[in-house]
């Protein structure tokens, strides 16, 4: 022990040692155990090349399905223009193999690419030669540096702190001093929680009711936001997200409700899940990138926001089907109001 003492009152070693224990603490423990790093609310661009082509995929169906809307062609665009500068390339790859759509025709993926093209510098038509997108590497490369920085002022704090205040100002009583917890929050274990009460105030300015019973197959609703004076604020719905099942009638476990505003580029999209579904990991994977995933409750609301408005959907009634399927699994009826209010 006295061999062990001696060899650390020499500044370079106590400093060296400084460097492990800070490389210790720092990584492995805080860094991975303690408080590991966490991503959430992230956009179709950061998403992985296969889900980017999948959110497409999507987007082309709601396309081809909502055609006839007027406002079809502006809230397509606007969510091709959610993928950024990986839009053109997505495109390209769904229009030189459809097959990655499986459930949508190539007439409507070749549609959707000549629509998103119009207006453009370039045609998202040809076939993109690969390693053409470097944006993504730049901006690993760039975290990676700021990472690796970090550590490093992390750890000299470290190893200046622990010479000063273990080797140079030793006390008889440190000894005994007991180090200090650390106390951290658990993440959460399944999805995002909205707040019970949502802080929204004064009369909306637009209000809607609309319900969906067993047997409605094509239940998809959706509603113009307008202010007081008439003019066309943006668009709000709720649609079919995902089944369960087979045979009809369609037995629907959850419904996508999203916020179109004409003063932001991107839509917002929350699933309200059924019991089973929110519970089945299966089925977050498969919806999780659709947008936040809600647990459908009577008396629950819901807050979507974007750049100038708010909707807020109650749950009036919820009633779950029974039959062959799981307890809790699907609705058979569903009534929501939407209230929407422009945002201070």
């Amino acid at each position: 022990m006295n061999t062990i003492k001696q060899w650390f009152k020499k500044p370079l070693i106590a400093a060296v040692a400084g460097l492990l224990v800070g490389l210790i603490i720092g990584l492995p423990i805080l860094g991975w155990w303690i408080w590991p790093v966490q991503w959430y609310d992230a956009a179709p661009y950061h998403l992985r090349q296969d889900l980017q082509q999948q959110y497409l995929c999507m987007a082309i169906d709601s396309y081809a399905a909502n055609s006839t809307n007027p406002l079809a062609e502006q809230l397509a665009k606007s969510r091709f223009a959610s993928l950024g500068d990986r839009g053109a390339t997505v495109m390209a790859q769904l229009i030189g193999n459809p097959g990655i759509c499986q459930t949508t025709s190539i007439a409507a993926i070749q549609a959707f690419g000549t629509l998103v093209s119009t207006g453009s510098n370039s045609s998202v038509l040809p076939t993109p030669q690969p390693g053409t997108s470097s944006t993504g590497t730049k901006s690993s490369g760039g975290s990676v540096l700021l990472l690796v920085l970090l550590c490093v002022v992390t750890i000299a704090v470290g190893a200046a702190l622990f010479y000063v205040f273990v080797l140079r100002n030793r006390k008889a009583h440190l000894a005994q001093t007991k180090p200090e917890k650390v106390f951290t929050q658990e993440p959460p274990t399944g999805g995002h929680a909205m707040p019970e009460e949502v802080s929204v105030g004064g009369n909306p300015i637009s209000q809607f009711m609309t319900t969906y019973s067993l047997g409605d197959d094509l239940y998809d609703d959706s509603f113009s936001i307008d202010s007081p004076s008439g003019e066309f604020l943006g668009e709000c719905g709720i649609g079919i997200s995902e089944t369960i099942g087979v045979g009809d009638p369609k037995k629907v476990t959850a419904f996508e409700v999203w916020l179109f505003d004409k003063n932001d580029i991107q839509t917002v999209t929350k699933i309200l899940m059924s019991q089973h579904a929110y519970n089945d990991p299966g089925y977050r994977q498969k919806l999780m990138s659709k947008g936040e995933l809600i647990l459908i409750e009577p008396g629950q609301k819901v807050l979507l926001e974007t750049a100038s408005l708010q909707l807020e959907v109650k749950v009036i009634d919820a009633n779950y089907g029974q039959g062959g399927l799981p307890s809790g699994s699907y609705f058979d009826r569903l009534t929501l109001e939407l209230d929407v209010w422009p945002k201070v």
